[in-house]
């Protein structure tokens, strides 16, 4: 195994994040509909609003942080990070800007830097949630970013 890379297993049962821009949450909780049977057997997670919404009009239970704006963003980028989140399904609206912006894009950098999978559209989000590694576990090769960095080593050169 390669020094530089570390493995992390996904479990059976996904953690799943659940984020929407507001324009897209209608979109995302009609996907969450159409996809009660399996997402009900993975664990649920998301952002303030997005998260209420979904329990109350899906009827899914989905652990509620806090809205995006206010630091949800940032608190899933945490759990993402503590390997406590395997899996990213962001309806993310291309046309808006949000206040949040920088957060969004922290939260995106955290889901590449820690090799999870990312959906950010429909279209993304139905093929990762039909693909046959959804049904078992799933060893995540996560590059070990802080062997590769130098840092220290530029520092400390007179």
């Amino acid at each position: 195994m390669d020094r530089n890379k570390m493995i992390i297993k996904m479990k059976k049962q996904k953690r799943i994040a659940l984020i929407a821009h507001d324009n897209r949450k209608k979109d995302l909780i009609e996907w969450v509909r159409e996809n009660k049977g399996k997402l009900g057997r993975h664990f649920l997670c998301g952002t303030g609003t997005t998260a209420s919404l979904i329990s109350d009009m899906v009827k899914l239970p989905v652990h509620a942080y806090k809205s995006g704006p206010l630091g949800g963003d940032q608190q899933i980028g945490a759990r993402i990070a503590e390997g406590d989140i395997d899996f990213l399904i962001f309806f993310w609206d291309p046309l808006e800007a949000q206040p949040h912006d920088p957060d969004v894009k922290a939260l995106l950098r955290i889901a590449v830097l820690y090799d999870i999978p990312v959906a950010t559209n429909r279209s993304t989000a139905d093929f990762l949630l039909t693909s046959s590694l959804m049904d078992g576990e799933y060893e995540r090769r996560i590059i070990d970013f802080s062997k590769r960095m130098d840092r220290v080593k530029k520092i400390k050169q007179p």
